[in-house]
């Protein structure tokens, strides 16, 4: 059986910073493109940041400069260094593992989620 496990949420002041981590088990983690998620209330769903298994790196606007995404299979591991948080980072975020592609725009499909990390950032 496949999961997923986040943690590293928590309680952080604007201007701070949170690493949020994602333990995989039950697939083989080196081969699949990874993502996290994020949902605030009242808010769509957003995908904030995608690595491909082959490190390929993509963000949403909102993010970029400040949020970092990084995998270690070895570990079988993945990470969203977060910087220079804002009130608006404010969702629960969610990792996934799933299919990427390149045509004439970047997707990528998530296959499995795990269950969530609250991130609250306020002074």
């Amino acid at each position: 059986q496949v999961q997923l496990v986040e943690s590293g949420g928590g309680l952080v002041q604007p201007g701070g910073s949170l690493r949020l981590s994602c333990a995989a088990s039950g697939i083989i983690f080196s081969t699949k493109s990874m993502g996290w998620y994020r949902q605030a209330p009242g808010k769509q769903r957003e995908l904030v940041a995608v690595i491909t298994s082959g490190g390929i790196t993509k963000y949403a606007d909102s993010v970029k400069g400040r949020f970092t995404i990084s995998r270690d299979n070895a570990k079988n591991t993945g990470y969203l260094q977060m910087n220079s948080l804002k009130p608006a980072d404010t969702a629960v975020y969610y990792c996934n593992t799933g299919r990427s592609t390149m045509l004439a725009t970047f997707t990528y499909v998530p296959e499995y989620w795990g269950q969530g990390t609250q991130v609250t950032v306020s002074s």
